[in-house]
C-alpha cells in the first residue's frame, strides 16, 4: 500500500502493513531547524539549505531525502507553496547554523535580540539572545478588557499577534478571489506529484487565540467574571472561523485529507478547564465548524490538543472529533494502554510514539528504540494510530535518537 492508503486505512481503524508515520505534517510534529541540521550532518545527506517554516517554533522543513529514509506518509499541504529560491531569505540560527525564512517575514535586530513584527512594524515577539524560540510580547486587547465589548474590530485584532500574525507558507495568502485560486491550484499540484497522505492546517482555535488576544491570566479570568462576554466572544469567532473554513475548504477540500483544528486545552496536571466549562463556551462552536467541515469535504477532523484532556474526550467526540493530537501520555490521566482500551472505537491517536520530554533527548538510542516499540506496540493494533513523537523534536535532541525512533517503528 501507498502512504495515503496506509493513513487512510489507518484513520479508518483498519489494520496496516506498518503504523503510518508523521514527520513534519502539521506544526506540531516537526522538529527544530538546530536538530534538522545535526541530523543531516549525521545522515550524510547532501548539504541543502536549512529552511524554516514556522519562525515561532524555529522549525524546519523536512526534505524528501529525510523523508524517505524515515518512511514519513504525511505532508503539510503548505509544503506546495514557495518553491522558488526567491521565496526564502537569509538569516541565522541562534547556534549560528545559517538558515533562510520566508521571504514574507518581518525580523528586525536591536541589540542583541530578534524581534518579529507586522509589515507596518508592530512587535509581536521577540528572540532574545541564546533563545531558541520567539516569544509572545503583544497582546492587542489586554488594555481593552473584554467586559461588554463589541468585538467589531476583532478580525483586524487577530492578525496582529505572534501566533496568528506570522503564517507559515501557504496561511499567507489571502482568502480572496485571487488568493483563493493559487491556493487551490497549488494544493492540486501538491496532491497530483505526492501519493503521501495530506493534511490542510486551518486552526480555528476557539480556547487559544483569545489567551493570544488578551493573555492567558487574564482570559481566565474573565471565565469566571464576565461569562456572557467570554460566550459572545466565541460565538463573533466562531463567525469569523466559520467563513474562513468555507471559502478554505471550497478551494484545497478536494486535494487534503485531514483537516487540522487546534486548542490546547490541558496541561501536565489535566484540563485547564473543567468538562463543564468545555461544554458551555467552546464545545457547541467546535461541532458547529467541524460538522461544517465534513460537509464541506472528504476529510478527517484532527485537533491538536496539548496536555492532559482525557475528562475532555467524550466530550470532544461527542462534537465530532475524529483524530487527537499529540495524545501526551506523560499528563495526568493519560495512559496510552487506558486510552486505547476506551477510546480505540471513536479517535485516532495521532501521536503518543515518542516521550519528547525526557526519553527522546535524554535516552540512549537503545532506551528509545524499546520505548517506541512499547508505545507503538500498544497504540498499533487494528488501526486507530498514526505515529509521531510528543510534539516537535526540540533542538537538544540527538540525531543517534531521531533516528533510532524512526527505525523502531519501520524495524519492530
Amino acid at each position: 500500500m501507498n502512504s495515503r492508503e496506509r493513513v487512510l486505512l489507518s484513520l479508518n481503524h483498519k489494520p496496516t502493513d506498518r503504523p503510518p508515520i508523521d514527520l513534519s505534517g502539521h506544526r506540531s510534529s516537526g522538529i527544530a531547524a538546530i536538530a534538522y541540521a545535526k541530523l543531516r550532518n549525521f545522515l550524510n545527506l547532501p548539504e541543502k539549505p536549512i529552511r524554516i517554516y514556522d519562525m515561532v517554533q524555529q522549525l524546519a522543513v523536512v526534505d524528501e531525502d529525510v523523508m524517505d529514509l524515515f518512511g514519513v506518509d504525511t505532508i503539510e499541504m503548505g509544503r506546495g507553496f514557495l518553491l522558488e529560491d526567491s521565496d526564502w531569505k537569509n538569516w541565522m540560527l541562534p547556534d549560528g547554523t545559517p538558515c533562510q525564512i520566508p521571504y514574507y517575514i518581518h525580523v528586525r535586530k536591536k541589540g542583541e535580540d530578534w524581534y518579529v513584527q507586522t509589515k507596518d512594524g508592530q512587535e509581536l515577539g521577540i528572540q532574545k539572545k541564546g533563545h531558541l524560540y520567539f516569544e509572545q510580547t503583544y497582546f492587542p486587547l489586554m488594555e481593552r478588557g473584554i467586559e461588554n465589548d463589541d468585538f467589531s474590530d476583532l478580525e483586524y485584532h487577530l492578525g496582529r499577534t505572534i501566533w496568528t500574525g506570522v503564517p507559515h507558507p501557504g496561511a499567507h495568502i489571502l482568502l480572496n478571489e485571487s488568493g483563493l485560486k493559487e491556493m487551490s491550484a497549488r494544493a492540486k499540484a501538491l496532491r497530483e506529484k505526492t501519493s503521501k497522505a495530506v493534511v490542510g492546517l486551518f486552526g480555528g482555535n476557539m480556547f487559544e487565540v483569545p489567551q493570544m488576544l488578551y493573555r492567558m491570566d487574564n482570559y481566565l479570568i474573565y471565565l469566571g467574571m464576565y461569562p456572557d462576554d467570554v460566550f459572545r466572544l466565541s460565538e463573533k469567532l466562531c463567525d469569523i472561523y466559520m467563513k474562513n473554513l468555507e471559502k478554505w475548504l471550497n478551494a484545497v477540500g478536494l486535494y487534503i485529507d485531514i483537516i487540522l483544528f487546534g486548542d490546547d486545552l490541558g496541561g501536565q496536571g489535566g484540563p485547564l478547564i473543567s468538562p463543564q466549562m468545555y461544554r458551555e463556551f467552546y464545545k457547541p462552536f467546535h461541532h458547529k465548524l467541524w460538522h461544517r467541515a465534513k460537509e464541506l469535504a472528504d476529510v478527517k477532523v484532527m485537533l491538536h490538543c496539548c496536555g492532559g484532556v482525557r475528562e475532555l474526550l467524550p466530550d470532544l467526540i461527542d462534537a465530532g472529533l475524529e483524530v487527537i493530537n499529540p495524545v501526551q501520555f506523560n499528563c495526568t490521566d493519560m495512559d496510552v494502554r487506558k486510552l486505547k482500551q476506551e477510546f480505540s472505537k471513536d479517535l485516532t491517536f495521532w501521536g503518543g510514539g515518542c516521550d519528547t520530554q525526557s526519553m527522546l533527548p535524554e535516552g540512549t538510542a537503545n532506551e528509545v528504540r524499546e520505548h517506541v516499540r512499547h508505545q507503538v506496540k500498544i497504540l498499533g493494533p487494528d488501526g486507530g494510530f498514526v505515529f509521531q513523537q510528543v510534539h516537535n523534536i526540540l533542538a537538544n535532541v540527538p540525531p543517534k535518537n531521531i533516528t533510532a525512533m524512526f527505525e523502531a517503528v519501520l524495524k519492530p
